[in-house]
């Protein structure tokens, strides 16, 4: 919200009304009126999933008499922090405490009868850092807007997403599902409309967004969803598994269930950043993730959601920045290093995309001028992200929007990075938080114009521009006013639909390269030369 809104409103415009109060299915709840929205914290949606909860799925949580105070942000879910290079671009605060199965609301309109449309936010973070107490997320200006906005905290890491053979896969994910079920029942009470759910996040939140529109359990609980530079996916489970015992040998405990839920929080979240340290999401790396469980995601959810009889009237918002790959490689002089290793580098890029060397050399042909590094990150972003999402708005024509943020970034070298889009959507600009990101005297229009679209999406399901068509129309918020081009990632993408899959060993000599390099050793090789010394 902008200082002008801000003096318009005064300071609390709810400074003399009584707090509201409103009755959920497991008691009251107390919260403030801020800026002329009502805003309740810390409302717990299931309950804390630690004992004999522990690895375990979500339990309701135990009703309370009285009235629930909900004025400030409930315990975050246990996490490492981010290392001082990424520190100085994201903020992750901590909230101590047990109940960290938490979701805020903000609404215009508490109170039944106002049946207004509801945003559902799940954050991002890697599945292993982030939170719903992130000021860049604050709801005010989608319930100003006249949008229910509700925002969740779930299991993370170790906690949320390791793979055990004596516990339910995905419990994080279920955590999730539970919030779900809550604003079904809850939200109401409100003032929101059960019927006009938007399912929406970010990274790894549009990940788990994609996942949850596509499971059987989530049927009736989501009209749209929004994607930002995240695409449905599942980890192999064995991969998952690797992560688990990788930190159990170094916490010498089995890697089960039962044991690691013997261990202190601070020394699992010391181990789980350890194992951690050689992994980047764009050069890959042990990692926690979904799985296909047999239950609450039992396939692929991309390849659910192709099929058009999954998730059949669910209204698709979807999208990517132009320079996602530049927050993991700028930090700590990650770019710089890509670059230097050159060959080592594109071999590594094409065993972390199952590509053969015609990818890299088409990405040379149409971008002669890109360094390694660009032409690395760009390869990885359009495997994990352009591709998918174009698959799934091919399969979905009529209903699925797509869009690129292309500002860049006034901080130098980021461009237009991943989450920098963020502060726009949720037109929190003025925060420190976000000027982290983006630096100072981001424009104020350009958030006006995401934030707008976002809004309308929600509440109409058309954000403003042309649906997914034969002509691939893409609605780029960049500098100046926002346009739609039409295929302008198709070249790239096309380069992945006639690629051959990458054998063993890798003959990187087309790339160039003077020798041939196996997959699996060029990928260690970039992950160590690079990795090793970011902290």
């Amino acid at each position: 919200m902008t200082a002008d809104r801000r003096d318009e409103q005064g300071d609390d415009p709810g400074k003399d009304r009584r707090d509201p109060v409103v009755t959920t299915p497991y008691g009251a709840v107390r919260g403030r009126y801020e800026h002329g929205v009502a805003v309740f914290r810390g409302i717990p949606y299931a309950a804390p999933p630690f004992g004999p909860r522990r690895f375990r799925p979500p339990e309701e949580p135990e009703p309370w008499d009285g009235v629930r105070d909900a004025g400030a942000f409930g315990p975050t879910a246990p996490k490492p922090p981010y290392s001082e290079a990424f520190g100085q671009y994201l903020s992750d605060p901590v909230v101590a405490g047990d109940d960290c199965l938490n979701l805020n609301v903000w609404t215009p309109e508490p109170g039944p009868g106002a049946r207004l449309p509801v945003l559902v936010w799940l954050h991002g973070g890697a599945l292993t850092r982030g939170s719903s107490a992130v000021p860049v997320y604050d709801g005010r200006a989608f319930a100003r807007d006249g949008v229910v906005f509700v925002s969740v905290n779930y299991r993370l890491g170790a906690e949320g997403y390791g793979l055990f053979p004596d516990a339910p896969a995905n419990p994080g994910l279920r955590d999730q599902l539970a919030a779900l079920r809550w604003v079904h029942a809850s939200i109401e009470a409100f003032g929101g409309d059960p019927g006009r759910v938007t399912l929406a996040g970010q990274s790894a939140g549009a990940i788990s967004a994609g996942a949850l529109v596509a499971a059987p359990q989530a049927r009736g609980l989501v009209r749209r969803a929004v994607l930002q530079s995240g695409a449905p996916e599942v980890l192999e489970r064995d991969k998952v598994r690797r992560m688990v015992r990788r930190m159990a040998a170094r916490l010498r405990i089995p890697a089960t269930a039962e044991a690691f839920a013997t261990v202190d929080r601070d020394l699992l979240l010391r181990a789980q950043a350890e194992v951690g340290r050689l992994s980047s999401p764009v050069l890959g790396g042990p990692a926690f993730g979904i799985v296909v469980d047999g239950d609450l995601v039992p396939r692929d959810p991309l390849e659910a959601l192709v099929d058009q009889e999954v998730a059949r009237g669910v209204d698709l918002l979807m999208g990517w920045t132009r320079d996602e790959y530049r927050l993991w490689l700028v930090p700590g002089g990650l770019l710089e290093r890509v670059d230097r290793l050159g060959p080592v580098a594109l071999a590594g890029a094409m065993a972390r995309c199952h590509a053969g060397p015609e990818v890299p050399r088409g990405y040379r042909a149409l971008h002669p001028d890109a360094g390694t590094a660009e032409t690395v990150g760009q390869m990885v972003t359009d495997h994990l992200l352009r591709v998918p999402l174009h698959r799934l708005a091919d399969a979905r024509p009529g209903s699925s929007y797509l869009y690129e943020f292309a500002w860049p970034s006034l901080r130098p070298g980021l461009g237009a990075c991943h989450a920098l889009e963020l502060g726009f959507v949720f037109d929190t600009g003025e925060t420190p938080e976000s000027a982290k990101l983006a630096g100072q005297g981001a424009p104020q229009e350009l958030a006006d114009a995401m934030h707008g679209a976002w809004v309308r999406f929600v509440t109409g399901g058309d954000p403003g521009w042309r649906a997914w068509d034969a002509s691939h129309p893409v609605r780029i918020f960049g500098e100046g006013a926002p346009r739609t081009a039409y295929g302008p990632r198709d070249r790239e993408v096309t380069l992945w639909a006639t690629a051959a899959p990458l054998p063993e060993p890798v003959p990187v000599t087309d790339v160039p390269v003077a020798a041939t390099v196996g997959r699996a050793s060029a990928v260690r090789r970039l992950r160590r030369s690079v990795l090793t010394r970011r902290r």
